[in-house]
Parts: C-alpha cells; sequence; structure tokens
C-alpha cells in the first residue's frame, strides 16, 4: 500500500515539474565573448564546443580573415578570425603560432548549423542574459545583417549580438577562396 501511495505522489511531483516547465518561457542566454576589443553576444543555442586554439594548417590562396583549419575532436573545421573578418583592426601574425598560451580561443558553430566552422575569438567572457542588457542606441553606420542587434550592460559596455546561423550563410563568409 505504501508503494501505491509512493509512486502516486512521485507521479504528482513529475506532472507538477512538467507543467510548471511548459508554462515557463524559455529563457534566452548568450555566450558573451570579445574580438578586436569589442563584445559579441552568441546566441548559446547557436554556439557549440569551446576549443583552445590548436594547431592551424594554413591553406593557400584564402582570406587573411580564414586562418586555416583545425582538428576539433576528430573533424576537421574552417577557422575564422572573428575580428578580421568583421574588418576589426587585424590580429598580429603570432596567433597564428598556437604555441602562445593567450593566442584566443576557438567557438565552433553549433551540429544544427550544419557547418564545420569555429571562430577564433580574442576571450570568452561567460554568459550574458537578456535581463541583464538594454538597446543600445544604433550606430548611424550600417552594420551587417548577422549582427542583429546593439546592447548595451549595466556598465555601458556596448555589445553586439551575432547570429551565427546569418553568419553561417553569408555568401562573404563562404567564400573563403581569396
Amino acid at each position: 500500500m505504501a508503494n501505491k501511495e509512493a509512486l502516486r505522489e512521485l507521479q504528482q511531483r513529475l506532472a507538477e515539474r512538467l507543467r510548471l516547465a511548459r508554462e515557463s518561457a524559455p529563457t534566452r542566454s548568450w555566450l558573451a565573448v570579445e574580438s578586436g576589443g569589442h563584445g559579441f553576444l552568441l546566441p548559446l543555442e547557436q554556439a557549440g564546443e569551446i576549443f583552445s586554439l590548436v594547431g592551424l594548417q594554413a591553406v593557400p590562396h584564402s582570406h587573411a580573415w580564414f586562418l586555416g583549419v583545425a582538428n576539433l575532436r576528430g573533424q576537421l573545421h574552417g577557422v575564422i578570425d572573428l575580428g578580421a573578418f568583421i574588418g576589426l583592426p587585424a590580429r598580429a601574425a603570432t596567433l597564428r603560432d598556437v604555441a602562445s598560451k593567450d593566442a584566443g580561443r576557438l567557438v565552433a558553430f553549433s551540429a544544427s548549423l550544419q557547418l564545420n566552422s569555429a571562430l577564433l575569438i580574442d576571450r570568452l567572457l561567460g554568459l550574458r542574459r537578456p535581463q541583464d542588457m538594454s538597446e543600445a542606441p544604433a550606430t548611424t553606420g550600417a552594420r551587417p545583417h548577422f549582427i542583429t542587434a546593439e546592447l548595451a550592460d549595466a556598465q555601458g559596455r556596448p555589445w553586439y549580438e551575432l547570429n551565427l546561423a546569418a553568419l553561417a550563410s553569408d555568401e562573404a563568409f563562404l567564400k573563403v577562396a581569396a
């Protein structure tokens, strides 16, 4: 008899948890990164694993922002210097030398985007939530379509939301040949 009551209580608790999970709206959050001194917010559902900078194999006749390919967990990924692709000041050539401890990190695209690419960023800055941000006044210059919002945190630091799905389908991003 006690087992039936325990089972019934367990079922009621599970039903309540499922109800609460359905009622609560999914929260959005971002991976905050820095590249070229600028803050970028990568949607967590679009960002994949984070890797230390590993041995890069250069690809001849490619754009300067395409740093080469890297073996990440047994799969080849194209490595793109995020700052250079967007047009931020160029990285020092020494960052291509993976022996440097502070050379940066690689943020792979989510497998759901079906693109074996990783972005080279300068620093990881943790997670951010929408309630941590506010809309920033839009800059006068046009921004690329894959930068979907300009936000600011409580300290007033500007952040750019980078839609990785839009970046993954960008014609210029997909054309690595120089």
